[in-house]
């Protein structure tokens, strides 16, 4: 990413196609830059306006010809999105009009701006820590209201707002444990016995595990809750999926074995983003790109959070059970909802007689109809339930972040460590180098202690324009 943040930059902000095209505009020359180029229909120039004003006016091109009638938002440093003086012209969407409105700017000497460099300059300018900046992106890609509310939380602060009360009682233990040091050679002074250290070091602890294992929920609403439908072949698994995502993902056939890998797709369902994974059928096959298939299906059942397990209920009777005895390990101590698919093709006393076959088998028994798309609706409900996902609110702290949570297992071994050093009673210079580690981890998220490097792979997946 280019750094040279004393450039003026520029950029669409707005996609293509709309009505309206926004353009930002921001750095030391973003007014003056603009001016060159806008007249207002009354009033002063662009560079003598109070900041925090929309002025209406004419977008003139170098041929001294009106390009378009624009609204120009002005902004001036530090009270902006970047901290930096800048400009949002609001024109028609046009295409051709927003490239050569491009055109002009940077004929006048701004730079095309790198993507995510609007939010790193947000950051790198103190409008945000870092966890906020990763928000931004979050936000943009919200599909659900769960995400968008934990989105718009870190955004807020509330993810910092923990990190701060960790780091301050951080502080306060190292600290003492340095006082502790610093006069060891006058033991009639105590700062703080051990007892009330180890407290400290527990509830530190105690917090950073609860962000920590909050990411299972949190990684599960940001990215979907994984749910393998899985079954012998040619029992309808295609057929459900198709059925589940309302659009033709998956080939269907009377063939055994036309699903050879596995096929993923979302779908969001009360509120919550379920990714279905459509598995190859398992049985006994010589086909070589068949058994890789079966190989990865039971890769995606050890990785699933809810497991659907699909039955051709017309010959269920028929089918062998060596496919339970073989699998009962991969969905141990998982959600298993058991599917009987064609039920519309069964008896009242053929359902009964399967009820009971499969009585001894600990989880919910649905008779459904993918094709006809019977009992979809209660299906959804059980998955929804088997999700067991907590109701978010916006105060709510919980860790979508792979780097977030990576931080908080280091930050987390590290505390544990302080602990065994205060119950083993060891040195204090021991325990303080863990516990400088711990805020190291932490300061991390914000972006406290982050690299250049470091920086550049976070904001290299922004778009441009933000």
């Amino acid at each position: 990413m280019n750094t040279h943040t004393q450039d003026t930059i520029c950029a669409i902000a707005t996609a293509q196609g709309g009505a309206i095209g926004v353009i930002r505009v921001s750095g030391p020359d973003a007014i003056s830059i603009t001016s060159k180029h806008f007249r207002p229909i009354q009033g002063a120039p662009l560079t003598e306006r109070k900041a925090r004003t929309a002025i209406f006016g004419h977008l003139i091109g170098t041929d001294g010809a009106m390009l378009d009638e624009v609204l120009i938002t002005l902004f001036r440093a530090p009270h902006s999105y970047t901290g930096e003086d800048s400009v949002e012209i609001s024109c028609h969407g046009s295409s051709y009009i927003l490239q050569q409105a491009l055109r002009l700017l940077i004929d006048s000497g701004c730079r095309l701006a790198a993507p995510g460099e609007y939010t790193q300059r947000a950051f790198l300018n103190g409008k945000m820590d870092l966890s906020q900046a990763e928000a931004v992106a979050d936000l943009i890609a919200s599909t659900s209201a769960a995400t968008h509310r934990l989105a718009l939380s870190q955004l807020r602060g509330g993810f910092s707002q923990e990190l701060s009360a960790l780091r301050d009682k951080l502080l306060h233990l190292t600290s003492l444990m340095e006082l502790e040091l610093d006069f060891s050679d006058h033991e009639e002074l105590e700062f703080a016995d051990r007892s009330e250290l180890s407290q400290i070091a527990n509830d530190i602890e105690r917090v950073i595990a609860r962000l920590t294992h909050s990411f299972n929920v949190g990684n599960a609403i940001k990215n979907g809750v994984p749910v393998a439908i899985i079954g012998e072949t040619n029992v309808g698994k295609s057929t459900l999926l198709n059925a589940l995502v309302g659009e033709e993902r998956a080939i269907v056939s009377d063939i055994h074995g036309t699903t050879r890998d596995v096929i993923e797709d979302t779908v969001n369902l009360h509120g919550i983003t379920f990714r279905f994974i459509d598995t190859a059928g398992i049985r006994q096959t010589t086909d070589v790109v068949e058994s890789i298939g079966i190989e990865r299906t039971y890769q995606k059942m050890q990785q699933a959070s809810i497991v659907l397990w699909m039955i051709d209920a017309c010959i269920a009777n028929e089918t062998n059970s060596e496919f339970r005895i073989q699998n009962s390990e991969l969905i141990k101590d998982k959600p298993l909802l058991l599917l009987f698919n064609k039920c519309d093709q069964i008896s009242s006393e053929e359902r009964t007689a399967l009820e009971q076959a499969y009585a001894h088998i600990d989880a919910p028994k649905l008779f459904i109809s993918a094709k006809s798309r019977i009992g979809l609706n209660t299906l959804e409900n059980h998955l929804v339930e088997a999700a067991a996902l907590p109701d978010i609110s916006q105060s709510d702290v919980i860790v979508t972040n792979a780097r977030h949570y990576e931080a908080l297992t280091h930050a987390l071994d590290a505390i544990r460590r302080v602990q065994d050093g205060l119950a083993m009673n060891l040195s204090g210079d021991f325990v303080s180098q863990d516990l400088r580690e711990c805020i190291h981890h932490l300061s991390d998220i914000v972006g406290e202690v982050s690299t250049d490097s470091v920086l550049q792979n976070i904001f290299k997946h922004f778009c441009i324009g933000k």
